[in-house]
């Protein structure tokens, strides 16, 4: 209902422009973009409390600079693209509640007509943290929990604490009744592996009782799956990747030479590189920078028409498509 209120015809037609673009792309098989994209991944922060071990923050990794957003290049960024942008999720990699500014952001964004969304760990939901967070206007927030005890959930969320995510997540929703707000609306989003799978009749058991407004059971990537890995779940639905005769493990899905996400959205790095999703977490593949280009420069900039061009004639050459689910 939220995403709905944000939306004016301006935005819709631009939507069917991209819609329109993006099926006729497959059809002839060349890139056709009309429209500017309806939503965007902005990331306000490298830094992460965690060891994720399937994360480039929590492995700290990147090969790519680290660093903090700054409100100057995030309202640039809003101001260019307020016009078409429905849908904000500010997050990329990293923990979002330790940018110093992180509910202020948010504001800048909901203040514009823009729906905001934000996915976190949830270890910084204290008083102050969730007071401003309700203030802000964000509209959706993606708790991730992958235990519904301290073993399970601290084999992947190395140096996380249960406990408290559970007194934040219970915080916010307290807080959020008694202020008679519907939101942020509360997503809890577990990452099903191999050694959790057991845990989600506990977990739904709870997720009812917390009141959480959604549970979703998410499949985890994987980097180096086609040896097999422990976080594969013996429940073949819940998993990415399928075995195959020789032993070996490849993704269920088959890559096919289309993508939506390429003329949907696209994600900004906390220095100002536009990338073309979020699966390429290392910024490998900059489609330009904002400060240097205009945003609507870069989207219909060679170097991204030629992104969209190889997507479409041959997909399985692009790195950051070959773990992909779409």
């Amino acid at each position: 209902m939220a995403y709905l209120e944000h939306l004016n015809l301006k935005k819709a037609y631009n939507f069917v422009l991209l819609y329109l673009s993006f099926q006729i792309s497959r059809a002839i098989k060349k890139p056709v973009i009309w429209g500017y994209p309806s939503t965007l991944s902005i990331e306000p922060t490298t830094s992460c409390n965690l060891r994720c071990p399937e994360c480039p923050s929590g492995l700290r990794s990147f090969s790519r600079p680290t660093g903090m957003l700054s409100e100057v290049l995030f309202s640039k960024v809003i101001a260019e693209t307020k016009a078409y942008l429905t849908y904000l999720h500010l997050y990329f990699q990293g923990e979002p509640f330790l940018h110093p500014k992180f509910t202020e952001l948010i504001a800048i964004a909901n203040n514009a007509g823009i729906f905001t969304s934000t996915s976190t760990n949830a270890h910084y939901l204290n008083e102050k943290n969730v007071d401003k967070t309700l203030a802000s206007g964000l509209k959706q927030l993606i708790v991730s929990m992958d235990g519904i005890t301290q073993e399970i959930y601290e084999d992947y969320r190395v140096g996380g604490k249960l406990s408290k995510v559970k007194e934040g997540l219970s915080l916010l929703l307290k807080k959020r009744k008694d202020n008679n707000q519907n939101y942020p609306r509360v997503i809890l989003q577990f990452l099903v592996t191999g050694k959790n799978e057991h845990q989600i009749p506990e977990l739904q058991e709870w997720a009812s009782t917390m009141g959480v407004d959604e549970l979703q059971l998410k499949t985890t990537q994987i980097y180096d799956f086609e040896n097999g890995s422990e976080l594969i779940p013996k429940d073949l639905n819940y998993s990415r990747y399928i075995p195959t005769e020789n032993g070996k493990w490849k993704l269920k899905k088959a890559i096919e030479n289309k993508c939506w996400r390429m003329w949907q959205g696209a994600v900004i790095t906390w220095d100002g590189r536009v990338v073309p999703c979020c699966f390429d977490k290392d910024g490998a593949h900059v489609m330009g920078k904002i400060g240097e280009q205009s945003f609507k420069k870069i989207w219909k900039d060679e170097v991204y028409q030629s992104f969209r061009t190889q997507l479409l004639e041959d997909r399985t050459e692009i790195d950051i498509c070959k773990n992909c689910t779409e």
